[in-house]
């Protein structure tokens, strides 16, 4: 018996053999494991120190100078950006962008490369600042992962420093980017956080004008709106215009006086209207301002915004019409220049009024705008010389009547140089059914004034009988309202330098007439007057004259027929003291055009020698969009990048975590240790029963 179990027993040989195996793997196992090794289940593999081709991306919006714990975020974001240029393995390639649409140091479009060494890298680092014309974070990458493609290094990172504002990261990207980082599936994308979970913030809206340039008897209406983010406040909004000391140089700054103020609580998401008293007795010249959130907050930058307008005299317009005129063209008149107005001298227009049958004798060269009411057939001397007026420049207003019967005088050759179309026929609604103006958009200059009260005009009560119905409209004519069938009510239509606006029904007729055209006048008086003087505004061109920018905007203004300087002297709102630029105008045209738009603020423009009363300006404003700090969920990031992996993180330990992971996989130390524990133990174990038995 005892010979049979030793038999079944291993013998010694075999025992020191199998315990010799088990330290063996133990001492392979403890080797491998300080090795740290690492596995990834696709990709290439690699060590930490391998070179990598890394671009490092700074959001520079202004909304990165919100402060939080007295740091702003392109600081913290600059911090980040220094620790992690002193991560990269030796030998890496490393380029740094930001989010501005121009070159650092100055305006010529940027080019974007590595840098040459470090040292570069860091000092481009310590550079950066936020700018008021920045692009969105995905077009930097886009950028950034071009300049990646070109690296012949294997390993590829970008890293992007951002505060997750949800403006900086439109959807529509992700489309872009899946067929771009499909040809390179080991880029590493890591984006790091450096906004504030819950911001508190206020900041204003754009400046709504009641108009950019008026009449010198035109009150000037300025409102805003103010938005808040976080905790219930209350804050004070302040309107200030500049004025300019007689005893200073032209290019010190301007004095702000207040011209009003208003206080208003605000709750969190909710965006509240302000309206400041009309300001009156603007003198002839331009006037810049601007509206300001009193105090401080988080951020500054959206506390001011910028405003500019021009004044003028009231506007000399021609008003023709058939005998007798008082009758034909009270309606018209009073809308551009009520009796009141006139005698407070407030009109914006100056009207005078004679028969059309003085037309052709009367000099339209000092008029603004020529205005025909129900005009009769003209001869084609008078049609040539209206077309002469208005390719010079200048505004012609056409409202067809019951006068324009001989349609082959307006059909003919030299009227058909300003109709929008030949006459064809006269549309009339039954009684009971009448027709009625009925806009469908309100992006014409014509409608500005109506585009807030779009859902509250009763268009159906303003009765229209009848109208000319045109045959098809000459190229380039627009239809600005159409009536509630669809034919044209009113239509636009460029030529030369000037414009002719043309109403198919007239605003002429009595409303007791049976056989009144419209009475557009008097059932719903105030969209027509609206109406009516949009259209005297347009053919004048203030409507159109854009003197308020967002930031990267070209500005251009319109220089004055009768002013020939060679250049001008800019005077940029971030500019020293006294400090100017030269600019040499289009003379040919009539314009100076500013493409250097990345401040905001308001910019004055002088003619080089000439007098103060000569300067002009415009204004440039953040775009409100822009400063909005509502941040982006890391759920709602796979809508931003689609497929393609991308990692968060908030402190250095995570970003070296993921990181760890994309660029040597999964470490096997943690499986390699429990597996040298586990054969320790049974080494262990074994021995001690060999040894005992």
């Amino acid at each position: 018996g005892g010979r049979q179990k030793t038999e079944r027993q291993p013998s010694g040989r075999l025992r020191h053999l199998l315990l010799l195996l088990l330290r063996a793997l133990a001492i392979v196992l403890l080797a491998t494991a300080l090795a740290r090794p690492s596995v990834k289940f696709s990709g290439a593999l690699g060590s930490q120190q391998a070179p990598v081709a890394a671009a490092l991306v700074f959001d520079t919006s202004k909304r990165m100078d919100y402060q939080h714990e007295n740091r702003t975020r392109l600081e913290v974001a600059r911090e980040w950006g220094l620790w992690l240029l002193a991560q990269l393995p030796p030998d890496s390639q490393v380029a740094v962008l930001d989010s501005s649409r121009i070159a650092l140091l100055d305006s010529r479009p940027r080019s974007v490369d590595f840098h040459d060494d470090r040292g570069a890298a860091k000092d481009r680092m310590e550079r950066l600042s936020t700018t008021a014309n920045s692009q969105s974070l995905s077009a930097t990458l886009d950028e950034a992962v071009d300049l990646l493609e070109k690296s012949k290094l294997v390993r590829r990172e970008v890293y992007v420093f951002t505060d997750m504002a949800r403006v900086s990261w439109p959807g529509e990207a992700a489309v872009r980017w899946r067929d771009r980082f499909a040809r390179m599936p080991d880029l590493g994308v890591y984006l790091i956080d450096v906004g504030v979970d819950d911001p508190t913030n206020s900041g204003l809206g754009a400046p709504r004008l009641s108009t950019q340039v008026l009449s010198n008897h035109s009150p000037l209406r300025i409102e805003t709106e103010v938005y808040h983010q976080g905790a219930p406040t209350e804050r004070t909004v302040e309107l200030y215009l500049l004025e300019a000391d007689p005893e200073q140089p032209q290019a010190q700054p301007r004095t702000a006086q207040k011209r009003g103020e208003q206080t208003v609580a605000l709750e969190s998401a909710q965006g509240q209207r302000i309206d400041f008293p009309p300001i009156r007795g603007l003198e002839v010249g331009t006037h810049q301002g601007y509206v300001e959130i009193a105090g401080q907050d988080g951020l500054a930058c959206d506390d001011r915004r910028f405003f500019t307008v021009e004044v003028k005299p009231a506007w000399p317009v021609l008003v023709a019409s058939p005998r007798p005129t008082e009758q034909f063209t009270l309606f018209l008149t009073q809308m551009l220049a009520p009796a009141s107005f006139v005698r407070s001298g407030e009109a914006r227009f100056d009207c005078q009024v004679i028969a059309l049958d003085e037309l052709g004798k009367r000099d339209l060269s000092p008029y603004a705008a020529v205005l025909l009411v129900d005009p009769m057939p003209l001869g084609p001397p008078v049609w040539q010389k209206l077309g002469r007026y208005v390719s010079d420049g200048g505004g012609l207003a056409l409202l067809l009547g019951r006068k324009a019967g001989a349609v082959g005088s307006l059909n003919g050759a030299d009227a058909q140089q300003l109709l929008p179309g030949k006459l064809l026929r006269q549309a009339r609604a039954p009684d009971d059914d009448p027709f009625y103006l009925a806009p469908q958009q309100f992006q014409h200059p014509i409608l500005a004034e109506l585009r807030g009260h779009a859902d509250s005009i009763p268009w159906q009560e303003m009765s229209v009988f009848r109208y000319w119905q045109l045959d098809k409209l000459a190229t380039g004519v627009a239809v600005v309202v159409p009536f509630n069938d669809g034919l044209p009510a009113i239509l636009a239509r460029p030529k030369g330098k000037g414009r002719v606006v043309t109403m198919t029904t007239p605003l002429s007729d009595e409303p007791n007439d049976p056989n009144a055209w419209n009475r557009l006048p008097t059932d719903v008086g105030w969209p027509i007057l609206i109406l009516v003087n949009g259209m005297g505004s347009y053919l004048v061109g203030s409507a159109d004259e854009q003197l308020n920018y967002f930031a990267g905007q070209t500005a251009v203004l319109r220089l004055d027929p009768e002013q020939n300087y060679a250049s001008y002297a800019l005077v940029a709102p971030d500019a020293p003291d006294g400090a100017e630029f030269r600019l040499t105008p289009d003379l040919q045209e009539r314009l100076l055009v500013v493409a250097s738009t990345d401040e905001a603020g308001n910019y004055r423009v002088r003619p080089s020698g000439g007098p103060p009363g000569a300067e002009r300006g415009f204004s440039v404003n953040l775009s409100p969009e822009q400063t909005r700090l509502d941040r982006l969920a890391e759920e709602d990031l796979g809508d931003v990048f689609g497929p393609v992996p991308y990692r968060v993180a908030r402190q250095r330990s995570q970003l070296e975590s993921v990181r760890s992971m994309q660029r040597v996989g999964r470490e096997l130390f943690p499986a390699l240790i429990l597996l040298l524990a586990v054969a320790l133990g049974i080494e262990h174990v074994l021995a001690n029963r060999f040894y005992r038995e």
